[in-house]
């Protein structure tokens, strides 16, 4: 194994356990060495080699002159009136992501980004409206994870229960890296997580759900959905006209096939834009594509945002309808609001500043 940059030391938590054991049998040090970091880094979540208590100060030195941890930090923590709490994280390089901890009676939920901004410019998402940086690394989405369970433990006495990648940018356009963290995540060497418990969502780029199917992932699939006709859907969500809804249901049937996973579709309820019996009913024939459920969520203002949310008779008519047609509907109703932890609401006021370095 070829000796680190000295002048740019790698990130530590890129290497796979053989890896750091052939550091260390390269300096003469036992292998055993290696699965003592690895416990740091990974079960036990320290960002600095002089935590890592059972090793001798020689070898923390050593570790410090060949690598570094890029872990990420609090910059900002917001607790809502309701209990939910946004933090703003802070990356090695300066950039800022925001996660979300959503306290409820039956579970406790991270919400999570997976990159810096989005690309995909979805007109009623804040997020949409920055630009993407870049993706975040596979340790960097674990450590959004590591702080929201500590929170969680904090301030509710209770561990996780779920986590959602639907915090800022478009998981599937960061496929590695995703997958990467929920490896950890649920790894016995990590968090030791349930990936029936994981849950990534989607704009709906058919090529990538293809690949979840191909792979024969563990965790749940989500899809943003919000109109199920390609004229509507094109008009809020720009995706859709290189991702059309039949290429979409395509790929949905292939990742069906392949893990027989139910699928959850994500449908904000615009007023006078997607609340019609109309709207209900091609909702309900899209509903026909693979097992599947719904969830109606309440829509969140965005800072000029043109879309507002919709009367709750017609909210409630949705229900009706798509129950009438045997469709498992659950209504999400808004949390966190008052700080903009909300759907869609992420990056509305802090990281419009938080992304520049």
């Amino acid at each position: 194994m070829a000796s680190p940059d000295k002048t740019s030391p790698k990130n530590i938590r890129h290497l796979d356990l053989d890896e750091i054991k052939a550091f260390f049998v390269s300096r003469k040090e036992p292998a055993f060495r290696a699965t003592q970091v690895y416990e740091w880094l990974w079960k036990r979540s320290v960002h600095s080699f002089d935590d890592m208590s059972n090793l001798s100060k020689a070898t923390r030195e050593m570790l410090k002159e060949n690598f570094v941890i890029n872990g990420a930090e609090i910059d900002l923590m917001q607790k809502s009136t309701d209990g939910t709490i946004k933090n703003a994280f802070r990356l090695h390089d300066g950039f800022k992501v925001e996660g979300v901890l959503i306290p409820a009676e039956t579970r406790m939920t991270a919400c999570v980004s997976s990159q810096v901004g989005c690309s995909l410019d979805c007109k009623f998402c804040a997020t949409g409206k920055l630009k993407r940086e870049r993706n975040l690394t596979a340790d960097e989405i674990y450590d959004e994870v590591v702080f929201i369970q500590k929170q969680a433990m904090d301030h509710f006495k209770q561990p996780l229960s779920n986590i959602v990648y639907m915090g800022m940018g478009e998981p599937l356009l960061n496929y590695s890296n995703v997958l990467g963290s929920i490896e950890k995540i649920t790894s016995p060497q990590g968090l030791n997580l349930s990936s029936q418990r994981i849950t990534v969502s989607t704009a709906g780029v058919a090529k990538m759900i293809k690949k979840l199917g191909d792979d024969e992932v563990k965790f749940n699939l989500a899809l943003s959905l919000h109109a199920a006709t390609d004229d509507k859907r094109s008009k809020i969500m720009p995706i859709n006209e290189s991702n059309p809804l039949k290429e979409v249901a395509e790929a949905l049937k292939h990742f069906y096939r392949k893990t027989e996973t139910q699928v959850t579709y994500e449908y904000i309820v615009f007023k006078d834009f997607n609340d019609s019996p109309e709207d209900a009913y091609h909702l309900a024939e899209f509903c026909k594509v693979v097992p599947s459920k719904v969830n109606l969520i309440e829509y969140n203002p965005i800072s000029d945002g043109i879309y507002k949310q919709t009367d709750p008779d017609r909210l409630q008519m949705f229900v009706r309808f798509l129950r009438g047609r045997k469709i498992v509907v659950n209504v999400r109703h808004s949390r966190g609001k008052d700080i903009d932890a909300a759907c869609g609401q992420l990056a509305n006021k802090v990281i419009k500043e938080a992304v520049l370095r």
